[in-house]
């Protein structure tokens, strides 16, 4: 059965998997340098000009997936030995011009970039193009362009550029950590640190020095492991040997309910979920960083609460975003989260054990969330959780949303906002189309995915917030 979207995706996990079950051997260091020799044994190319580059790009990959350069601070790196050199000439007319008469795009051209050579085809000076993309938006044709490198059309921040080598470069100032250029780069050039061996280490000595690693799961994990059932998936993470599988849907009712009471308390929020979102923020809009949700992120809620009533306790964060490994090294949030992981590497981690094959456990129930938290995982669950809450609380405030589905949304309503323009008082930005369901980390994307967060909510033994948190408050009282 095929797990993932891509043979991109399928490289990657071949790296995380070799590295993890070295790091179960104890054999990780010993061993590391003949990694890409395991996974490319033969003197026969399988992607590249030659086996030496396709090993020589393995080794990189192999120094990702145990933590990266550690004076990079982006959790994002570009493998420069990998990157294809795509050709970047931004807009270009290409053989389908027609040279006709209407010439909508030199109308359309604000810029006086677009001419005619003495065949009345188009032509653009790019002196004098902004790359707006007007021209290729009028074209009856479809005779202009864009020949963007997809990492590039892929970030919508504008973080990545070229190299004096033509290697995509990263600028971290603009960064958000979203991962888009991880999924959409077709060489896998692009890849997102790994803590895969720190798990390992975790679990391998939560024995000898009495911790209980706690894994703490996303509600999207449900519709990424399709060859088994949810409780499976839960099983295996017991099978690893975690202490207890709680949901971050928990976090998200916590979150929920306190963000509520903020909104009805202040008159205008931003959410404070999503990582990227945040960062965005940050980066772009800083006069309105006072306006984001005090409240912690559902991972930084649920593991705050685990540390709080088990001081033994190490927390182990498992979902489908890249961000959370920037929003990990946060100091507000790094006494709560001790590593992070997406779901590709918890793919890699369970196939990383000889001895484990997850679709012959016995399910174990995985509860205690509400509908609505489990719902955050796709776009417009938050904005549906926090006017419950606001209903379960009986709070003064009508609740007036703008949900943003993807980064370019969120600009165009801070952008609104910062002039006053917003009918809104609530923003709910994701920075990935769909939500957390359309994460980078994710081991596939699709509409199915939306569907099977649906179904998994109503699925949830408690249907309102309070419910959900009376019933943590009580597992507090008896630990």
């Amino acid at each position: 059965m095929k797990r993932f979207d891509t043979k991109v995706q399928y490289l990657k996990y071949k790296v995380l998997r070799e590295v993890a079950h070295q790091a179960w051997q104890g054999t990780l260091y010993e061993n590391l340098l003949d990694i890409p020799k395991i996974i490319v044994p033969t003197n026969t190319p399988t992607m590249r000009c030659c086996v030496y580059k396709e090993r020589a790009i393995l080794a990189e990959r192999v120094k990702i997936a145990t933590g990266g350069r550690k004076e990079n601070p982006n959790v994002i790196e570009v493998i420069d030995t990998a990157c294809d050199e795509c050709p970047v000439g931004g807009f270009e007319v290409t053989n389908a011009c027609r040279g006709c008469l209407a010439h909508h795009c030199e109308d359309a051209c604000r810029f006086g970039a677009i001419s005619f050579n003495q065949n009345h085809e188009a032509q653009i000076d790019k002196t004098k193009c902004k790359e707006c993309g007007a021209c290729a938006k009028v074209c009856p044709y479809t005779a202009i362009v864009s020949r963007k490198r997809p990492c590039q059309s892929a970030c919508k921040v504008k973080a990545i550029t070229m190299d004096e080598n033509r290697s995509a470069e990263i600028d971290n100032s603009k960064c958000i950590s979203c991962g888009a250029c991880v999924y959409m780069c077709p060489f896998g050039a692009i890849m997102d640190k790994s803590y895969i061996i720190n798990v390992v280490d975790m679990l391998k000595k939560s024995g000898e020095r009495g911790d209980r690693v706690y894994a703490v799961i996303a509600p999207a994990f449900v519709s990424q492991f399709g060859y088994v059932k949810p409780g499976q998936v839960v099983a295996g993470l017991t099978a690893l040997g975690f202490h207890s599988v709680v949901e971050v849907a928990l976090g998200a009712d916590i979150v929920a309910q306190s963000e509520s009471a903020e909104l009805a308390e202040k008159g205008f929020l931003t959410s404070s979920c999503c990582p990227a979102f945040v960062g965005f923020i940050h980066h772009e809009f800083p006069d309105m960083v006072g306006m984001i949700s005090h409240n912690p992120s559902p991972m930084a809620a649920i593991a705050r609460f685990i540390k709080k009533s088990d001081d033994k306790a190490k927390v182990v964060f498992i979902g489908p975003c890249t961000a959370k490994k920037t929003e990990a090294q946060r100091e507000d949030v790094k006494p709560y989260v001790d590593a992070v992981m997406t779901f590709e590497e918890l793919q890699a981690l369970f196939d990383s054990r000889d001895d484990l094959d997850i679709t012959t456990l016995e399910e174990e129930p995985l509860d205690g969330a509400s509908y609505y938290g489990r719902i955050l995982a796709r776009s417009g669950g938050l904005t549906a959780a926090v006017e419950e809450a606001v209903k379960e609380q009986n709070l003064d405030i009508e609740l007036k949303p703008s949900v943003c589905n993807g980064i370019e949304e969120c600009k165009v309503a801070l952008l609104k906002k910062s002039k006053n323009m917003l009918d809104a008082n609530f923003i709910e930005g994701m920075a990935c189309i769909g939500g957390c369901i359309g994460g980078a980390g994710c081991v596939t994307h699709g509409e199915k995915n939306k569907a099977e967060i649906d179904k998994f909510g109503k699925e949830a033994q408690e249907q309102t917030i309070l419910g959900a948190l009376s019933n943590l408050e009580k597992q507090e009282q008896t630990v």
